[in-house]
């Protein structure tokens, strides 16, 4: 008999930019399995990051917890095994639970060479909460570790070593210098790190029981820095034009096109691998009953304001993508609500039936799915280090520390470029009330 309890198929890029997708005119990206996912379900257009990156956006998504309480405040800093999890209350109702991919839950580079992800992937996934899966190695983490210990440290590593690619893809990344990197790798199409994690994602989900419901989170490492992609990734992009960067006075202008037409190329192949995934789960029978979510754990500048990655608090970096597929959600609908990340960790436990995890501040979206005119939070935050932002929709507050506070209003200026904080100290107070806790430090 099939599982009563629904199913869940979470595609997790890494540094995915909202604006850098197929849904408006002008941008020539092409989605369209992300496109029939929104047809099926809820796009947010406003979804922020509770952190723009790595390591602590993907604890406040195993956690449910803001920045502040996720335990984890920078891409040195592993996730406290003492903290819960949603992997670990799924799987005590009886889920397999599972993942491929970049997990990032370890994480103190602090030396790389004791960065260790086991031959087969499966270093402390059973204490985060799976039942199987395959961790590993992020780009960068990935080549520093087996650099700095000389031989691989995780599966995606041992695998080109195997295939004797692993001293050319590391001197690949030797040749990156300053920016992200944009250049057609070495390694072929079946060995670039995406298709391949796919592939461990597909055998699982070709494996999990009938009559056992499952989850099953994607990490892609793309579109993350360096933007490698493979020859016939490149071929389908080297044609394209893009937008200029914004503010940009730093970088050549066709060094910041092939960077993006790079991105656009990850993007699409990620695509792609999604609708090879979510055509297992239409065989078995299940995509009925499978909430499919997409999202990432923070954005990327792609040039903007002269900068590359992530890390600060502008809209490119900090806002995310999220769009969810689930059961009974109204489909084709696109919702202006309020949301981050722990209210996708919220939601799946809620959908699950499970009880909140303790302190959790994500809140489940499920009566935006079903309505999704209704709204969801008055304001939403963000933070990093020494700043903070409060966003409610249209104005965007920015306390940093040792600086004046700055306002922007995303309606009349989209870009960030323009501060409003001293024409309008009444939002400044109103958004800082949500952001007290800076104040103090």
């Amino acid at each position: 008999m099939p599982s009563p309890k629904p199913n869940f198929l979470f595609f997790f890029p890494d540094q995915q930019r909202p604006d850098w997708l197929g849904f408006g005119p002008g941008l020539d990206v092409q989605t369209p399995t992300l496109s029939r996912i929104a047809q099926r379900g809820v796009r947010f257009a406003e979804a922020l990051t509770p952190s723009p990156l790595c390591a602590p956006a993907r604890a406040c998504l195993a956690s449910g917890r803001g920045y502040r309480d996720c335990g984890v405040s920078d891409n040195r800093s592993d996730y406290p095994l003492e903290l819960p999890t949603y992997y670990q209350v799924l799987r005590d109702v009886g889920y397999r639970v599972a993942g491929v991919g970049k997990f990032d839950l370890h994480k103190d580079t602090s030396d790389f060479a004791q960065l260790d992800w086991y031959m087969d992937g499966s270093r402390l996934l059973s204490e985060w909460g799976f039942t199987e899966g395959v961790d590993n190695e992020g780009k960068i983490d990935g080549s520093m570790s087996y650099r700095q210990a000389g031989r691989a440290k995780g599966p995606y590593m041992k695998t080109l070593a195997d295939r004797g690619l692993a001293e050319a893809y590391l001197a690949e990344h030797d040749r990156l210098g300053d920016g992200p990197g944009a250049y057609t790798t070495i390694v072929p199409d079946d060995l670039y790190c995406d298709n391949w994690l796919a592939e461990n994602g597909k055998q699982i989900l070709q494996g999990f029981p009938e009559d056992q419901p499952w989850h099953l989170i994607v990490n892609f490492t793309g579109p993350h820095s360096p933007m490698d992609v493979t020859e016939s990734m490149r071929r389908s992009v080297e044609h394209r034009t893009y937008p200029h960067a914004i503010a940009n006075d730093r970088h050549d202008a066709d060094a910041i096109l092939r960077v993006r037409q790079n991105y656009t190329a990850m993007v699409e192949n990620i695509d792609r691998l999604m609708a090879e995934m979510i055509e297992i789960v239409q065989g078995r029978g299940e995509l009925e009953r499978t909430m499919v979510i997409y999202s990432s754990d923070h954005g990327e500048m792609l040039g903007d304001f002269g900068l590359f990655g992530k890390g600060i608090w502008r809209y490119a970096a900090a806002h995310i993508p999220l769009v969810i597929q689930a059961p009974g959600a109204q489909g084709g609908a696109v919702s202006d609500a309020l949301v981050d990340l722990t209210d996708v960790t919220a939601t799946i436990l809620d959908y699950a039936g499970c009880e909140p995890l303790p302190e959790m501040t994500g809140r489940s979206l499920r009566r935006v799915l079903e309505f999704p005119g209704q709204p969801h939070r008055d304001v939403a935050v963000s933070a990093l280090g020494d700043w903070r932002l409060a966003y409610d929709g249209r104005n965007k507050l920015v306390l940093e520390k040792g600086r004046a506070p700055r306002l922007f209003d995303r309606q009349h200026d989209p870009f960030e470029q323009i501060d409003c904080a001293t024409e309008r100290p009444e939002t400044v107070a109103y958004l800082g009330r949500y952001l007290c806790e800076v104040s103090k430090t």
